[in-house]
């Protein structure tokens, strides 16, 4: 088996190393296992809460706290460690992802219950930069970077489906998280496919070269743009409501985009060559712009619906052109490691600065909005709080479907299991 290590010189594909098809894709997996917990947060803390073992306010911290340490994990492991025993590194980063599922699984705090996802979001951080480290050393870093992203929404998609239709209604929020252990558990196989060493980027210092004005400026370009994106996608739902749009459409809006989201990523794989990096980002923050001024101009349902799709579209369309122009700020490639982390910074922090600005809600759980905020237009007053910052956004970005709106429960007391609803004939059921 060809090491990323034995040919430092590179080839025609890579800067340097000389990695098969095979290790990339492991690598590429490896990373996409990491980030699984975008795309099933919805459907596991949706359970949690529906269950009782989580209020409103815990389930923000819950999300909020995960895709945090997601974002420092990717960061450190980038930053601070070598790209060197990374089958050994892959393997147990993954170990470490299982027990934490495990942990979470019979949790019987919500303390023990934000502590164990903050271990999974730190392995999960790890996770993610064995794939990113590796995208850094190719020559066409953005159309890997395109397949990365269409990879981990394909698999988040699908364990979605199989969580909501079939584990989570026969075995509760505990066997989703048991069968997440399992896949990692399972992909301790493909970590050994890994190149075990990757060949060092030509780089003096790391930090030097992401504390310069063109690397700073690139990634928080990154970090806006996400920030921009989940501080308007994460209140989807009570806009759609605030606009007498029933919660069933809004979760078919927001499923439809799912598969747009995935166009977008393909598309871009596909054309990320033929389309200069600065006239793309340019012209994809003008359509952001075009379509959140369309949400907020008090819409009918085609129009919600045209404006949603296009921000589905856009959401991972962009993603190869982020990376090309973390490239183009530093050519040791350092920068580039950390675009994962400003993603996920700006998605966390997105929504709740959005609430901060407007004064709408104290704390990550409080309500989207309130039900004067548009004369005659707002929410019924016995709309549950937001499902949080964090999960908000996973929701609507990997499943979209609105959970059974319920008052504010005053108590930790358990619902009735027969208010889960579960129709399996309908994109609705997967976050019911």
């Amino acid at each position: 088996m060809t090491s990323a290590g034995n040919a430092d010189a590179g080839n025609g594909d890579w800067l340097v190393g000389n990695p098969t098809g095979a290790q990339l894709a492991s690598a590429l997996w490896i990373g996409s296992v990491g980030l699984l917990i975008l795309g099933l947060q919805p459907v596991l803390l949706g359970a949690l809460y529906t269950e009782g073992h989580v209020s409103g306010d815990e389930l923000a911290l819950v999300a909020t706290a995960e895709m945090i340490a997601i974002g420092i994990g990717s960061a450190a492991i980038a930053m601070m460690l070598s790209a060197h025993n990374m089958r050994l590194k892959s393997a147990v980063l993954l170990l470490l992802l299982a027990l934490a599922n495990g942990a979470t699984a019979y949790a019987l705090t919500s303390t023990s219950l934000i502590a164990a996802r903050a271990v999974a979001g730190l392995a999960e951080g790890g996770l993610v930069a064995v794939a990113t480290e590796l995208i850094a050393r190719s020559r066409r870093a953005e159309r890997i970077g395109g397949f990365f992203v269409t990879l981990q929404t394909l698999a988040q998609c699908a364990l979605a489906l199989l969580l909501a239709l079939y584990i989570i209604p026969a075995a509760g929020s505990a066997g989703g998280f048991i069968v997440l252990a399992v896949v990692c558990i399972a992909s301790v196989a493909v970590a050994f496919i890994v190149p075990d060493s990757y060949a060092d980027l030509p780089k003096e210092e790391q930090f030097s070269n992401v504390l310069t004005v063109p690397s700073l400026a690139a990634l928080l370009c990154v970090f806006c743009y996400f920030m921009f994106f989940g501080s308007v996608w994460a209140f989807l739902e009570p806009l759609g409501a605030q606009y007498g749009i029933d919660g069933r459409s809004v979760g078919l809006i927001v499923s439809a985009s799912l598969a747009l989201q995935v166009l977008g990523a393909m598309t871009a794989t596909v054309f990320e060559a033929r389309i200069d990096y600065r006239f793309a980002i340019v012209a994809i923050g003008v359509v952001a712009v075009a379509s959140s001024v369309m949400l907020a101009g008090s819409p009918g349902l085609t129009v919600f619906w045209v404006a949603a799709l296009i921000m589905g579209f856009i959401l991972l369309f962009i993603v190869p052109y982020q990376i090309r122009l973390a490239i183009t700020a530093d050519e040791t490639r350092t920068a580039v490691l950390l675009v994962p982390a400003a993603q996920l910074f700006g998605l966390a922090i997105g929504p709740v600065a959005r609430r901060d600005a407007h004064g709408r809600a104290s704390g990550a759980g409080g309500p989207a909005f309130r039900s004067g905020d548009r004369p005659g237009r707002g929410i019924a007053a016995d709309r549950r709080q937001g499902f949080s910052a964090g999960a908000g956004i996973c929701r609507r970005q990997c499943c979209g479907q609105r959970r059974a709106a319920r008052p504010v429960r005053p108590d930790r007391t358990a619902p009735p299991r027969h208010r889960l609803r579960h129709d399996r004939g309908s994109i609705s059921s997967i976050l019911d």
